[in-house]
């Protein structure tokens, strides 16, 4: 197959369908978003208190044609001016995965153009790259999202190794459980968030250190608020919430900022949903001692840029796809 290359406007086309987001965006050399559109399904699966796989795969089947147009369009480009095409492969819903991945194989065979794979986590970290700051080597990554609670030491790009992922509960599935606990609604990270503004940390809630080791665990907190309020004993659901976000972001923020400091790395990168959470952000900043990237909101959720970010570093690293690529619904990053 044939490739056109334009090497001093790299634009690649970037596809998200990996949960309950439907994105598509293109991005100019890694760095610079020309367009970012996003179809939530958030209202649909709200109802439900989560997200249902079956209804989110029939959401991004409507979806998925329609935003691919609006991202060229706003983007103001043509087919003959993308490099190349970026889709999640994994990890995700595998019927989610499927919609984005075998519209971006269509795509890149009827425009003969390069199909890269990309990990959902690995694009996380690539939204930091958008985030208008230049990112330097070594480097420590905090994912925080709904399924994922991460702390990745990268050494340049694709090399990775796992210093510490949660045992259990992720920070954001925590956040949505205690969400529902507190009766805060879906979704449960910015309830728990918007709550916890108005309330204070008054309520002693445990963490689990797991001492000698970066992982995580948030079940203990979750289940602990779950008992206080099966026995009546949450007296003001602001400070419920604000004692739950408390327990969370210390572990997160101490933990990282240890990490940080025993691989000497030279800053700290945030990515995932949970990244939106504005205790997280302020106290990170505020403790590390070091510079951290934090992407703007709109990056640290599930969009298309970042895809396409992490694509244009994969792309020209020569690690592009086969046509017959498949999803694998539990890919790990390292």
């Amino acid at each position: 197959m044939h490739f056109r290359y334009n090497f001093r406007r790299m634009k690649i086309l970037g596809i998200e369908s990996s949960c309950d987001e439907t994105a598509a965006a293109v991005v100019e050399d890694g760095v610079k978003i020309l367009s970012n559109q996003i179809v939530s399904q958030v209202e649909i699966h709200a109802r439900y208190g989560g997200v249902v796989p079956e209804v989110a795969s029939r959401q991004h089947i409507l979806s998925i044609i329609p935003i691919l147009e609006r991202a060229m369009l706003e983007a103001k480009v043509g087919w003959s001016d993308l490099n190349g095409v970026a889709v999640t492969n994994g990890p995700g819903l595998a019927g989610s995965l499927l919609v984005g991945a075998n519209v971006a194989k269509a795509v890149a065979m009827a425009r003969g153009l390069p199909l890269i794979g990309v990990n959902h986590l690995e694009g996380h970290i690539y939204a930091n790259w958008l985030a208008g700051i230049k990112v330097t080597f070594p480097a420590l990554c905090l994912i925080v999202s709904g399924g994922h609670s991460d702390l990745v030491l990268m050494r340049d790009h694709g090399d990775y190794y796992m210093l510490g992922r949660t045992r259990d509960d992720a920070a954001g599935e925590a956040f949505d459980k205690a969400a529902r606990i507190l009766g805060l609604g879906y979704p449960g990270g910015p309830a728990i968030d918007k709550a916890a503004r108005e309330g204070a940390a008054t309520i002693k809630l445990p963490r689990a250190w797991l001492k000698g080791s970066y992982d995580f665990s948030f079940s203990g907190v979750k289940t602990a608020l779950l008992q206080l309020s099966e026995k009546g004993e949450i007296p003001n659901i602001n400070d419920a919430a604000a004692s739950f976000q408390e327990a969370v972001v210390e572990v997160l923020v101490t933990k990282t900022i240890e990490a940080a400091k025993e691989y000497r790395v030279r800053q700290i990168l945030v990515a995932g949903g949970v990244a939106s959470n504005k205790a997280l952000r302020n106290r990170l900043i505020e403790k590390a001692g070091m510079p951290v990237v934090i992407p703007p909101p709109v990056l640290c959720t599930d969009n298309a840029a970042m895809i396409a970010a992490c694509g244009y570093y994969r792309f020209m690293a020569g690690k592009t796809s086969n046509p017959d690529m498949d999803v694998i619904p539990s890919m790990k990053l390292a």
